[in-house]
């Protein structure tokens, strides 16, 4: 089976799970460590520039860091919290799904495109950075966010205790 061929259907796999995390993360308080995790724990893949088959360009990181950073403004306007039951919860949003799995798609057919002129160890290193440049402004965005509706909240909780 070719190269391209199994990495698409691993994406195609781990966005099915994402969907998923996402729907069940909505039904449970939103913390700051939930938002601050998955960055950090995306970050180890970044060992993979070790290998020398995985390495990019100059050019190629800035051109994928960009799009990346670009396709994290969809996810961030998608991205909103709310006050329930005096905690705070991830609103649940019909579109972030429509954006993730459209993302999927654009995802598979620019990797089917670019593979005949990218090398497979480059272009999954610059898929890697793509998504890492999308995941940090994203969750850096919903952090600020986050915190700003924990300030509210522990203000309007301070104020009617009084």
């Amino acid at each position: 089976m070719d190269w391209v061929l199994m990495s698409s259907i691993g994406a195609i796999g781990m966005a099915v799970f994402v969907m998923f995390m996402r729907m069940k993360a909505a039904k449970r308080p939103a913390t700051a460590r939930k938002i601050i995790l998955p960055p950090i724990f995306m970050s180890t893949g970044a060992l993979m520039f070790l290998f020398p088959m995985f390495r990019v360009a100059p050019l190629q990181i800035a051109e994928a860091l960009l799009v990346g950073m670009l396709f994290s403004i969809l996810l961030i306007r998608t991205s909103k919290f709310e006050i329930r039951d005096n905690d705070i919860y991830l609103q649940r949003s019909k579109a972030f799904l429509f954006i993730l799995v459209g993302l999927l798609v654009v995802r598979v057919i620019a990797k089917t495109i670019l593979s005949a002129t990218i090398d497979i160890g480059e272009l999954g290193g610059m898929f890697w950075i793509l998504a890492f440049g999308m995941i940090v402004p994203w969750r850096i965005a919903m952090y600020l966010q986050f915190k700003k509706i924990h300030q509210e909240l522990r203000g309007t909780e301070s104020t009617s205790t009084v």
